[in-house]
């Protein structure tokens, strides 16, 4: 039989591994698009749950080409957005710095989150800005988690930044701070984009699982379970970062490069299952069906922004022909 030999898992490029402080990540990189009016780069969803729609593949240099093809989707529930604070950047010799929040007056959802301030800006004061003073302008945004299934009742402040000129930022802000912005208005279907999210917590594991180390022969002294070597004790004298020890595992943030939009819709009928997604319920708002798996549980926060490697080739999005809502319980 041949000695099967495979490399330990786990990138020294997350590290240390340890919980996520939010249950929804940071976003740290937003790409520059150019579009042809001011959007948000970003959105807030839910994810509600996997499925599958058959298509016919309608790419030319497709094997299956013509042919009925099953391609797996997640359905993430998108209910509208709402600005809560314009935030103003100013520069100095550290880099990008907060100058000024201006906050707009909120739902009272928000309570339930944060302490909110006793007084409000108005369009007044927006209305006095100069954007040539500020580096750059982005939002606060907040979801509304009470229109979905996910029984949540606090909502998610995220910062969002946008698109074009400083100027053109601002009057985007002073038409939006006090309306609804929907998912239909900020992508479109086949358009390629990044996913931001909390991966599935796993809590402790020791290092067979969290690293894929391989058993030690059942007559070992020094445990089984446990790395063969903990590392040199001539001259670090004591035992490495990079060893294989037990700890977190999930639970951390991560971002998932170009998944593809296949469908977006406002008709939640199209995509609930007879009983509902397992610990979620049914859609009630727009959606998106994603290609392929996302991170997270059901109900987890999910921040889809615009990619920030843009210069990936489209592939054609297949004809749907149906959307699976067979029972996902097994029924």
């Amino acid at each position: 039989m041949a000695n099967v030999r495979k490399p330990r898992k786990g990138s020294m490029g997350y590290w240390p591994r340890k919980r996520a402080s939010k249950i929804y990540p940071r976003v740290r990189h937003w790409p520059t698009p150019k579009t042809e009016k001011p959007v948000v780069l970003g959105f807030i969803g839910y994810k509600a749950g996997m499925t599958h729609i058959m298509g016919v593949d309608v790419k030319k240099t497709s094997l299956t080409k013509n042919d009925e093809i099953r391609v797996p989707v997640t359905v993430i529930e998108c209910p509208p957005i709402k600005l809560f604070a314009l935030r103003l950047y100013k520069k100095n010799a550290y880099g990008l710095y907060v100058s000024n929040d201006y906050c707009f007056k909120p739902a009272k959802e928000l309570e339930r989150k944060i302490c909110l301030p006793t007084s409000f800006s108005a369009m007044p004061e927006l209305d006095k800005i100069n954007p040539d003073e500020y580096e750059d302008i982005a939002v606060l945004a907040y979801s509304q988690p009470g229109m979905t299934g996910t029984g949540k009742k606090k909502p998610e402040i995220v910062e969002l930044k946008l698109s074009g000129s400083k100027k053109d930022k601002l009057d985007f802000v002073k038409a939006n701070f006090d309306k609804e912005i929907h998912v239909e208005n900020v992508f479109k279907e086949a358009q390629f984009i990044d996913v931001h999210a909390v991966t599935k917590g796993k809590g402790l594991q020791g290092p067979i699982k969290r690293f894929g180390i391989g058993l030690k022969p059942h007559k070992t002294e020094k445990g089984r379970r446990q790395p063969g070597s903990r590392g040199g004790w001539k001259a670090q004298q004591h035992t490495m970062f990079r060893t294989a020890y037990s700890g977190q595992m999930g639970f951390h943030p991560r971002m998932q490069l170009h998944s593809q939009i296949i469908k977006m819709g406002t008709k939640p009928e199209e995509v609930n299952p007879v009983d509902g997604f397992m610990h979620y319920g049914n859609v009630k708002n727009s959606f998106l069906l994603l290609k392929g798996s996302v991170p997270g549980t059901h109900k987890r926060p999910i921040i889809l922004t615009y990619t920030i490697r843009p210069n990936i080739k489209e592939s054609t999005l297949p004809t749907i022909t149906s959307i699976s809502v067979q029972s996902k319980q097994g029924r």
